[in-house]
């Protein structure tokens, strides 16, 4: 219980003329006391707090950026009219700066035995579930000099998902795949390297393509068509260590790798391939396998959105090890890692060959876009040192990136914008050469 800012104006106002024209306790007291009455009666008026009833409904997750809307629900069972504040209180990371208060705090009344709902709108600025914390409601009499206050769990969960800004890509993409596919009318016919139909020749088909034994059958030449392989297995595997926190802009370099993976994943699977997911830095973080075309992308959303970069060198024959268990025929291995120089050289390329042996591997890193500002800067000596660096550092990259070339991986470094349409033509171009 408490008193109100009402109570003590009116007390102050009372005990003003008291100290003018009758300063003792005899006029101090006929003035508080009625105030004091009133409070007594204005606290006895008020709802009881600890016997209201409350719950929950509404959304469980949201995309990082957009708004998810909790419904609470307090019902009154007592015979007294509910005059009341209330603080529905979730983590800071639940609103955008600066909103909290507007968001979280609401006025209600609620008649006896009735019940009211009142919505909170979350803004989430971190990914990972949120959860909420206890309910404060005051109580206020009629009078509003005396209130009651308590709290309240009641428990609730808003799953944060990854944004998914590079599904803005996904059409173009698409296209080119119908594209390889056959399956849109272009000068050419689809690439690829599975037999897929035969069809009468017409001039300008490659007679590599002529199926003799076809045309020896009937009147008129027959030519072979290919499609790129289909139910062909795709492993994302995401370096969760340490330099996967490192932030380029506003983000960590583990959100541009999700987006770029969210992406292929949904390409790949509109192309009939399967796709699992592994996130690892020193242990499995997260595994997804086995999911259908219509129900993998949903599921690589959900296991994202809580992973957290881990302060950790990643284990890279751990990693290595855990990605030949769960790809044991040959696959394609997308390692979602960075290009830094020390943690290649010392870690993966010692046991790459256990993985470019039996599986096609592709490596994608996420650039920094102020290096490749920082090299271009002029004008005074901080700036010709910092542009030196900058060289410097993209020829580390460099190396590092032709290191892996040399043992049969395919690199995409791409500033994060980039990156997901970059890994996704890297994916097409392979799917059209026929290295899937």
């Amino acid at each position: 219980m408490a008193l109100t800012g009402r109570a003590a104006l009116l007390a102050a106002l009372g005990t003003l003329p008291v100290g003018i024209w009758e300063p003792s306790w005899t006029g101090i007291l006929a003035v508080n006391a009625p105030l004091a009455l009133a409070c007594a009666c204005d606290a006895a008026l008020a709802a009881p707090v600890r016997r209201l009833g409350l719950a929950r409904s509404g959304d469980t997750s949201v995309r990082l950026g957009e708004t998810a809307d909790v419904t609470l629900t307090v019902t009154n069972p007592s015979g007294r009219l509910l005059r009341a504040r209330l603080r529905d209180a979730w983590p800071p990371s639940s609103w955008e700066p600066g909103t909290e208060v507007a968001a979280s705090r609401h006025r209600l009344t609620v008649p006896a035995g009735e019940r009211r709902r009142l919505t909170t709108r979350l803004r989430p600025t971190r990914r990972g579930d949120r959860q909420a914390d206890r309910v404060t409601i005051r109580s206020y009499g009629p009078l509003g000099l005396f209130s009651r206050q308590g709290s309240h769990q009641v428990p609730w969960t808003v799953r944060v998902l990854p944004p998914f800004t590079s599904r803005k890509h996904l059409p173009s993409k698409l296209a080119r795949l119908r594209e390889l596919d056959g399956r849109t009318s272009v000068l050419i016919r689809g690439e690829g390297t599975e037999f897929d139909s035969l069809r009468e020749y017409v001039p300008g088909d490659d007679t590599r393509s002529i199926d003799w034994r076809a045309t020896a059958r009937q009147t008129k030449v027959a030519v072979r068509t290919w499609r790129p392989e289909r139910d062909r297995h795709i492993l994302l595997v995401l370096d969760t260590g340490r330099t996967s926190a490192g932030r380029v802009g506003d983000a960590p370099r583990l959100d541009a790798s999700m987006d770029a993976a969210l992406l292929l994943a949904a390409l790949a699977s509109r192309a009939g391939d399967r796709v699992d997911l592994l996130a690892y830095d020193r242990r499995v973080r997260a595994l997804v396998q086995g999911r259908s075309a219509g129900d993998v992308l949903p599921s690589l959303v959900n296991a994202m959105a809580t992973l957290e970069p881990e302060l950790v060198e990643t284990d890279a024959r751990g990693l290595t090890a855990t990605a030949l268990r769960t790809a044991p025929r040959r696959s394609l291995i997308v390692l979602l890692t960075s290009l830094d120089a020390a943690p290649i050289e010392e870690g993966l390329l010692p046991v790459l060959s256990g993985l470019t042996h039996r599986h096609t591997v592709l490596v994608a890193s996420v650039a920094d876009p102020h290096i490749a500002h920082m090299a271009t800067a002029r004008g005074s000596a901080e700036a010709v040192y910092e542009a030196a660096a900058a060289a410097q550092a993209q020829t580390e990259r460099h190396r590092t990136a032709e290191q892996l070339q040399r043992h049969g991986v395919t690199v995409v470094d791409a500033v994060p914008d980039n990156l997901a349409p970059a890994l996704a033509d890297a994916y097409l171009a392979l799917k059209a050469a026929g290295r899937l």
